[in-house]
């Protein structure tokens, strides 16, 4: 029997996928389940597999973009399984003897430039070693080739040549979720009245609760760390609610608020970044917003992150500070309001009460859109990250660390 193995649907408003990659060849036996190819969706790249156990036939090359529902393979499932279990022997390749490389022709000859054979004078001498030029890189128009002054005056410094260098370059299609990040991000740009607005972050309070509890944290939460993410999410999610046009949409003429926050984490995923989802993250605590991050990184490390995964979410927070950033305007995740982004820690000095003390700083950035939310409101909730960002204890876990963090 042939059966026809057809594109899912990997969610409701994709129509068509495209083959990333096909993990098997044509004329292989599959089992059932085995992961055949990798299909990248204009959200994700998901694995394939197999329906029935067979041989496959493949119907599609790698980079063809296949419509839902079309058919991608067939497996012959009358096929019984080859004997042994011994993967089968590279056949030997041929070796074919090299061409001779045909003699390049011979160029016609060229007039020679007279380059200087004799000592420059002193006063070109001055010139050439003030412009770091070499005399045998002028051509000299005095007598035997002699370097003039006048000849150092008009030298200019040669910007080099190619020294054996490899000079080549490679042209490859990107994936349709690379294409459909970058329609994205053009959009954001385009369609909305897109602002940034700064910050910084003493985070001494937040390093001196780490310190204190990260080891109790993570004994008793079966290896969970205590990262900066958490306090980041409880601080955004405690603004949201102080400043709910920050958690809005714009659509057309209307406006759609939310009473919940779901929040988006830019993660880095072997295919690009990856923009997960983490549901009713105001009704989570410490401990369960580390772990749901914890859980998307991995799908996203995994390639196994699902379209359901980073469908939704009311507010984005990426962290650019895990490669270094010091600063940067994250761009606006359409068709959400408003973005907060995160940066290394540097210690610098700071007046602390009149004096100048060393504290671990942060800069963040909140790009919103300000179409649907104002000055007030964008600075007001940063302000509001920051304060609880910056008083932990009182704001985010009312007084009592031990209880927050659930030891």
């Amino acid at each position: 029997m042939i059966l026809e193995m057809k594109v899912p649907s990997p969610g409701e408003s994709i129509k068509e996928v495209e083959i990333a990659t096909w993990l098997v060849k044509d004329g292989d036996y599959v089992e059932k389940d085995q992961a055949i190819a990798e299909v990248d969706s204009d959200k994700a790249t998901l694995e394939l597999p197999a329906e029935a156990s067979g041989i496959i036939t493949l119907k599609a090359e790698e980079g063809d973009a296949v419509a839902v529902g079309a058919v991608v393979c067939l497996i012959d499932t009358s096929a019984t399984k080859p004997a042994g279990d011994a993967p089968a022997k590279e056949e030997a390749k041929p070796v074919v003897a090299e061409a001779p490389k045909a003699e390049a022709p011979k160029a016609a000859p060229v007039a020679e430039k007279t380059y200087a054979t004799q000592a420059p004078s002193p006063a070109a001498r001055k010139i050439l070693d003030e412009k770091n030029i070499q005399p045998t890189d002028i051509v000299g128009t005095g007598k035997g080739g002699r370097i003039t002054k006048e000849d150092a005056v008009n030298a200019t410094p040669s910007m080099g040549t190619p020294t054996g260098g490899t000079r080549g370059s490679e042209r490859t299609k990107l994936s349709m979720l690379r294409r459909k990040v970058a329609e994205r991000l053009v959009a954001a740009k385009n369609e909305t009245a897109m602002l940034t607005t700064f910050n910084e972050v003493n985070m001494t309070p937040i390093n001196k609760i780490r310190n204190e509890y990260k080891d109790a944290f993570k004994a008793k939460h079966g290896g969970l760390g205590l990262g900066y993410m958490s306090f980041f999410t409880k601080a955004v999610t405690r603004a949201l609610a102080l400043f709910p046009d920050v958690n809005s949409m714009i659509d057309g003429d209307f406006k759609t608020a939310y009473d919940f926050c779901d929040i988006s984490i830019a993660v880095s995923g072997p295919k690009g970044l990856m923009v997960p989802v983490v549901r009713n993250a105001e009704l989570l605590t410490f401990r369960g917003v580390e772990a749901e991050i914890k859980r998307l990184a991995i799908k996203s490390r995994d390639g196994q992150i699902t379209v359901d995964d980073m469908t939704g979410g009311t507010f984005t927070i990426t962290n650019g500070g895990v490669f270094g950033s010091m600063l940067s305007t994250p761009i606006i995740n359409p068709p959400q309001s408003g973005i907060l982004g995160m940066h290394n820690i540097i210690e610098r000095p700071i007046a602390v009460n009149g004096k100048v003390e060393i504290h671990p700083m942060m800069y963040v950035a909140l790009s919103y859109d300000h179409r649907i939310i104002d000055g007030r409101e964008s600075v007001g909730f940063l302000v509001a990250v920051k304060e609880a960002l910056e008083n932990p204890l009182e704001l985010l876990m009312h007084g009592d660390a031990k209880k927050a963090l659930e030891l």
